[in-house]
């Protein structure tokens, strides 16, 4: 009887506690909800940020490869190749199109305006880009998102 009088306590004791235990509010819920909106938020626009410049970072590669190249050419030559066009079909530079084939960006998107003395290497893509990325001979990057 002893026992059955100790178990009927504890069982009492387990479900007063079962009772007593307290989840949630809808005030404790509603105020999660509000910080995890806020925080996705300003995670989202700073995510697409860091996407844009990986993508622009192929661009950048691949102008720098040709900037290598012209610059190659003018130790040789003593003077850059003349040049209005896309930068594979370029004579005078031994840039080719898989030199240029990546994920964002294709050969087709590079072209150059070359004088004897100056050059202008342009990178378009309208999907990813709103101006077009160029690169001077002084190595200035102007234009991308």
């Amino acid at each position: 009887m002893k026992e059955s009088l100790k178990t009927k306590k504890e069982e009492s004791k387990m479900k007063k506690l079962l009772r007593n235990q307290a989840g949630f509010t809808l005030v404790e819920l509603m105020i999660v909800i509000v910080i995890v909106g806020i925080l996705a938020a300003v995670a989202v626009p700073i995510y697409q940020s860091n996407i844009t410049k990986a993508k622009m970072s192929e661009c950048d590669a691949a102008l720098g490869t040709i900037r290598t190249t012209l610059r190659v050419s003018y130790a040789e030559h003593g003077a850059y190749p003349v040049w209005d066009g896309l930068v594979t079909e370029a004579t005078g530079i031994d840039v080719t199109t898989m030199d240029l084939e990546g994920r964002f960006f294709k050969a087709e998107n590079y072209t150059l305006a070359s004088d004897t003395s100056t050059y202008t290497i342009t990178c378009t893509n309208t999907d990813i880009l709103d101006v077009a990325r160029t690169l001077d001979e002084a190595g200035i990057f102007a234009g991308g998102p």
